[in-house]
């Protein structure tokens, strides 16, 4: 969601920013490839809250999480090992370094604080708050001297609009206060590692760079895991069978399958069809929450979602 563009390399997708160049720009006709791309996109990472939910249920938050993305960083580093040769995989130590920050920036700083957070926050709320990104990226753009669009800002101070109707539920003692400063706190992170991507010197392969970003981020989650005291903690007997099913999916397909699925995408679909993600998976979330968990719809989440969601909408639209 940032302003550069680079046109896709041979074996290589590009960057989370980049816009597709040729057919895929204009396509004349939506294929059914693709739609089936996005149902998966929407669906799984949209289930992501739920399962991440689930899953801290029985389990140590940052060792779940660590668990989670040393296992996919280190999966998908294979399959790109695989599929490509162990060359796709070299980088220089600076290029690694970059990676390295970016993935602690939105692994541990963004994915640990909902981690975390999510212990005491539905998930469907935390989807929300978490969908104030692209607001973030928009502040941080102009922050350093690019220039906004008039809309685009009024879809910010919409945006904050809507995350200050979703804090009643802490401020009125619904859920805990700090769970939700945590998941705020996570979206700032997750921001700063976004936008920094288009800034650092990154792996010219998008695969390999997430696969480091994973590892690395996982490294840092089991690390502040150690220091919480998570592992000495842990009784396996303890762990329930849904919350074991619940990393397997986030290691499997929240991880591996529907990253997958959003990297074909950004090659072979129109940019603004692909970003209606960041608007469709906090209404999924939601939903599961309130269908599988029975999370309460109380009126804050119902319209600080609806003003969020068309917030992200707005800016979106105005900046793909």
């Amino acid at each position: 969601m940032t302003a550069s563009q680079q046109s896709p390399r041979p074996n290589t997708l590009p960057p989370r920013d980049a816009v597709p160049t040729g057919a895929a720009a204009s396509p004349a006709r939506i294929s059914a490839a693709v739609w089936g791309a996005l149902a998966i996109v929407y669906v799984v990472w949209g289930s992501t809250y739920l399962a991440i939910r689930i899953a801290v249920e029985t389990m140590p938050p940052f060792l779940s999480a660590a668990t989670r993305f040393i296992t996919a960083g280190l999966l998908l580093a294979g399959l790109v090992a695989w599929r490509q040769g162990p060359a796709a995989l070299k980088v220089t130590p600076r290029q690694l370094g970059s990676a390295g920050l970016v993935g602690l920036m939105l692994l541990l700083g963004g994915n640990g604080m909902v981690v975390l957070a999510e212990r005491d926050v539905p998930s469907g709320l935390a989807a929300l708050l978490i969908a104030v990104v692209p607001l973030w990226l928009v502040l941080l753009r102009r922050s350093s001297g690019q220039r906004t669009s008039r809309t685009a800002l009024a879809g910010v101070l919409l945006g904050l609009v809507g995350l200050g109707v979703l804090t009643v539920p802490g401020l009125s003692g619904e859920v805990k206060l700090t769970g939700v400063l945590l998941v705020m706190v996570g979206t700032l992170s997750w921001a700063g590692g976004s936008y920094l991507t288009s800034k650092l010197p990154m792996p010219k392969n998008v695969f390999a760079t997430s696969a480091y970003e994973m590892i690395v981020g996982g490294l840092g989650c089991l690390a502040v895991a150690a220091l919480r005291g998570e592992p000495q903690a842990l009784d396996l007997a303890t762990v329930s069978t849904r919350s074991w099913l619940a990393l397997a999916a986030l290691i499997v397909f929240g991880s591996l399958v529907a990253f997958t699925a959003y990297a074909w995408l950004l090659q072979n679909a129109p940019l603004p069809l692909v970003a209606t993600y960041a608007y469709v998976n906090p209404v999924v979330a939601v939903l599961l929450g309130w269908l599988i968990l029975s999370e309460p719809l109380s009126w804050p989440i119902v319209l600080g979602g609806a003003i969020v969601v068309a917030a992200v909408c707005l800016v979106v639209r105005t900046e793909r």
